[in-house]
C-alpha cells in the first residue's frame, strides 16, 4: 500500500522579502531626500501668493518664469558665479598643494614635535570654526584684504582635514617604497614628487572634490569679509535675498535653483571620486 506524500509547500523566500524591504526603505529616503529640491523649483514658478497658501499646493496653477528674471536683476549673477568658481579652485589648489605636503611629512618623515604638531592639526579639526571667525577677520583688516578675493580663500589656505585625509592615505602605502628609492639614491623631494605623490591620485581627486563642496557650502564667512555683493559668492548672495519682515520665497527659490547648477556639474562628472572619498575616509592608516 503507497500513501501519497502531500506536495510540500513552497518555502517563502525571506532573502526576496528582505531585499524588497531594504529596496522600499530606500526608496522611501530617496524620496525624503529629494522632496526639497523638488518643491523648491516648483516654488521657483510660484507666484508670491500661492507660496504661502495654506494648506499648500504642489504644482502651480500657472507656471510662471518671471522669477528667474527677477532674481537675475536683483542678483549679480555673472560676478557671483565668478567668486564662487575661484574660491573654488583656489582652494582646491591650497588644499592639495600644501595638505600633500604636510600628509607626507606626518605619515613618512621624522621630525622633532611630529606629535605636538599633529595634535595641533587634529584639534583645528575637533574645533568648531566659528571661533576662528574673529582673528582671521582681524588678520584680513590689517592687510587691508577685505571685500577681495583672497579674503574668501583665506581661511583655506591650508586644510586641517586635507593633511588629516592624505596623512590617512600616505601611510596605507608601504615603506619599502621610500627605502627602495632612498637605495637608489633619491632624496626627501623626489621620494615625494617622484614616488609617493603619483600614488596618491585617487585621495587627491577625492579630496578636490571634498574642497569643492566644503568651499561651495560656506555662508558665514563670505557673509562676514565680503558686504560688496559683486565680491559674494553663490551661497551669500541667495541669504542676502532674506529679507527682515517678508521674503518674496518664489524669487529665493529661483535664485537657489540658478546656484545649485555648479554642484550639480561638478557631481555629474566627479561622483565616482565623490563615492571614493567617502570611502577613504574610513581607511585605517
Amino acid at each position: 500500500m503507497t500513501t501519497s506524500v502531500p506536495a510540500a509547500k513552497p518555502k517563502m523566500d525571506y532573502k526576496a522579502r528582505g531585499k524588497l524591504i531594504v529596496h522600499l526603505v530606500l526608496v522611501i529616503g530617496c524620496f525624503v531626500m529629494i522632496f526639497p529640491f523638488l518643491w523648491m523649483i516648483l516654488t521657483s514658478f510660484k507666484s508670491n501668493g500661492e507660496s504661502l497658501l495654506i494648506p499648500p499646493t504642489i504644482l502651480p496653477k500657472v507656471w510662471l518664469t518671471e522669477n528667474y528674471t527677477e532674481v537675475t536683476r536683483t542678483l549679480p549673477f555673472g560676478a557671483l558665479y565668478k567668486n564662487t568658481l575661484l574660491l573654488i579652485l583656489l582652494r582646491i589648489v591650497c588644499a592639495l598643494v600644501f595638505s600633500s605636503m604636510a600628509g607626507f611629512a606626518f605619515a613618512k618623515l621624522h621630525f622633532p614635535f611630529k606629535k605636538f604638531f599633529f595634535f595641533l592639526v587634529l584639534t583645528q579639526m575637533m574645533l568648531p570654526n566659528q571661533i576662528f571667525i574673529i582673528p582671521q577677520y582681524q588678520m584680513l583688516a590689517k592687510m587691508n584684504q577685505l571685500n577681495s578675493i583672497f579674503a574668501l580663500l583665506f581661511p583655506g589656505l591650508v586644510s586641517a582635514f586635507g593633511t588629516f585625509f592624505l596623512r590617512q592615505f600616505y601611510m596605507s602605502l608601504p615603506n619599502v617604497l621610500s627605502e627602495a628609492a632612498t637605495l637608489d639614491g633619491c632624496n626627501t623631494f623626489q621620494i615625494f614628487f617622484l614616488i609617493m605623490l603619483p600614488l596618491t591620485k585617487t585621495a587627491m581627486m577625492a579630496l578636490a572634490v571634498f574642497t569643492a563642496v566644503f568651499a561651495y557650502s560656506d555662508m558665514m564667512w563670505p557673509l562676514i569679509v565680503n558686504t560688496n555683493v559683486n565680491m559674494m559668492t553663490l551661497s551669500a548672495g541667495i541669504s542676502s535675498m532674506q529679507g527682515q519682515f517678508t521674503t518674496k520665497y518664489p524669487i529665493l527659490m529661483a535664485g537657489s535653483v540658478l546656484a545649485m547648477i555648479p554642484m550639480l556639474v561638478l557631481y555629474l562628472f566627479f561622483q565616482r571620486q565623490f563615492i571614493e572619498g567617502i570611502a577613504l575616509t574610513g581607511t585605517k592608516g
